[in-house]
């Protein structure tokens, strides 16, 4: 995957994840054609980027504090 494009899909998923709209990571790997461990690797480098991002176990949601 190119820098640009990983970026751009990283910059969604943000959004996604602001917006409440990630309902889980089946979904989002299948918005973005790829596997729900790239999903994973993804939050976890947006993390590393300094946004703080919570899973709620009991809304099963992921949540940008």
């Amino acid at each position: 995957m190119k820098f640009l494009e990983r970026k751009e899909k990283l910059d969604y998923l943000l959004e996604m994840i602001e917006k409440e709209r990630l309902v889980s990571l089946k979904q989002a790997a299948e918005k973005f054609e790829c596997s729900k461990r790239t999903i994973k690797r993804m939050i976890s480098d947006l993390r590393d980027m300094g946004y703080d991002i919570t899973y709620c176990k009991s809304r099963k949601k992921f949540y940008k504090n």
